[in-house]
């Protein structure tokens, strides 16, 4: 089930405004796989004036053979001649390209694997005086090749792209109508799972409900999710061991890098270039309580930063030789029991996401953290949201809770008296909130409506 195009407006004018140019330009879109690069290079593509080819790791004669065929939808003819190397096919498709049309190749990374010199041969034909030649696109899911493709300095392509789009996954906002989803509890509960991959998406839109879902794509050894981690992990990295691991130890409640040490036996020291290229890519993120500098270290808190991967290495990678024996209905049961507690993490960090974006208490506000640490009676405690106003006058602080079971009041005093001993507050306003479950405002009460509605 192909899913109607969501979101991507700006992505999408930028695109068709390159396209429409007179002069030649060049475009590159990267990101981590199933965000929806092809969707939207396809959907910016002008209709009738494209050869658009999606490569992959075949040997370059194949490749030329293949590029050539498509090229031939739009030159005629083009195919019916047997290029010796890249220079030569490219040198034509030039030469005889008509104005405005576009040359688009999806996947380049596995183009540029087998022929690595096609970056400087492509230089060569975007730094050529002469106007002749189509717009250029380039795609592709490996961030770490593309990077270093386009955005390295030493790279022969560095410095000539009119755009570069990082593709980011899709904001939660958008799952309860990719999804046809009865109620906004319904849509965080999908997100909790299938994160903001319009793919994922539409492979959990052929089954009646999330659990049949769940267990067919991503608990079934059969499953099209079922490894995809691993998948993903090839992309960018090297050193898939390490990688994999620190993900397990975090999936698994590890959040300190002096915890992930101890657990693999190795110096902290030693962790540092593998946890920065997780944080490069969004693998994981890093959290900093309110106010703390981003030097310190010690105070640093890591989470996985993507819903599915955190659900995949929190119920799958654990249950891995369960699941392989055909026990996915007993690993379905462990989920259901802690199912609130999962959820719960996500909506927390989806409040925090819409507090700059809306209008809470009639302020504006800053970015949102949580925040831990000795209170002014020098005890321990935790914050779910601080935020600063923008003026600076007040500062927000609110609890956060996953369960219609709750009492709102005593939440909100709860709430307050955390914000009256936070030893940062003086003299400022106090704002308090409650997030839950609940479908209207009252007072400082908040659901899940206004936040999907911020987060679109």
């Amino acid at each position: 089930m192909q899913l109607p195009f969501l979101d991507r407006r700006e992505e999408l004018t930028r695109l068709r405004q390159l396209f429409k140019q007179r002069s030649r330009g060049f475009g590159v879109l990267y990101g981590r796989r199933r965000c929806g690069k092809s969707r939207l290079l396809l959907e910016a593509l002008p209709a009738g004036r494209v050869a658009y080819y999606v490569a992959d790791d075949r040997e370059s004669p194949l490749q030329r053979a293949a590029l050539a065929t498509e090229l031939a939808r739009l030159l005629p003819n083009f195919d019916r001649v047997s290029y010796p190397d890249w220079d030569a096919l490219f040198a034509r498709a030039w030469e005889q390209a008509p104005p405005g049309t576009v040359l688009a190749i999806d996947e380049f990374p596995a183009l540029a694997a087998v022929a690595p010199e096609l970056p400087s041969l492509l230089q060569k034909r975007i730094d050529s005086p002469t106007a002749r030649g189509p717009h250029l696109a380039l795609a592709g899911s490996s961030q770490r090749m593309m990077q270093g493709l386009v955005l390295d300095r030493s790279a022969p392509l560095y410095g000539r792209a009119t755009e570069i789009l990082k593709i980011a996954p899709l904001p939660c906002g958008w799952l309860q109508k990719a999804l046809r989803l009865a109620s906004d509890d319904d849509a965080i509960e999908a997100f909790a799972v299938w994160g903001g991959i319009p793919r994922y998406w539409e492979l959990a839109a052929e089954f009646p409900d999330r659990e049949t879902a769940i267990q067919t794509l991503i608990l079934s050894p059969l499953g099209v999710l079922y490894d995809e981690p691993t998948r993903l992990l090839l992309d960018d990295l090297r050193d898939l061991t390490q990688a994999t691991s620190i993900l397990t130890l975090i999936g698994q409640g590890c959040h300190r890098v002096s915890e992930i040490s101890a657990r693999l036996g190795k110096p902290a020291t030693s962790l540092s270039r593998p946890m920065d290229r997780l944080l490069e890519l969004g693998l994981i993120r890093r959290d900093m309580p309110f106010g703390a500098s981003p030097h310190d270290s010690k105070r640093s808190l890591y989470r996985i930063g993507d819903p599915f991967l955190r659900f995949w290495f929190r119920f799958v990678e654990p249950n891995r030789s369960r699941l392989e024996s055909r026990q996915v209905p007993a690993v379905m049961r462990e989920i259901r029991t802690r199912w609130a507690a999962h959820v719960a993490g996500i909506w927390e960090e989806l409040v925090r996401a819409s507090i700059p974006r809306t209008r809470y208490f009639n302020r504006t506000w800053g970015e949102a953290r949580s925040w831990w640490g000795p209170g002014t009676d020098r005890t321990p405690f935790e914050v779910d949201i601080v935020a600063e106003s923008t003026d600076g006058t007040a500062v927000l602080v609110g609890e956060v809770a996953w369960t219609k079971t709750r009492d709102r009041t005593r939440l909100a005093a709860e709430a307050r008296r955390k914000a009256e001993n936070l030893p940062f507050v003086h003299g400022r306003q106090l704002m308090v909130g409650v997030w839950t479950p609940a479908d209207a405002r009252r007072g400082g009460h908040f659901g899940p409506r206004i936040v999907l509605r911020t987060l679109l």
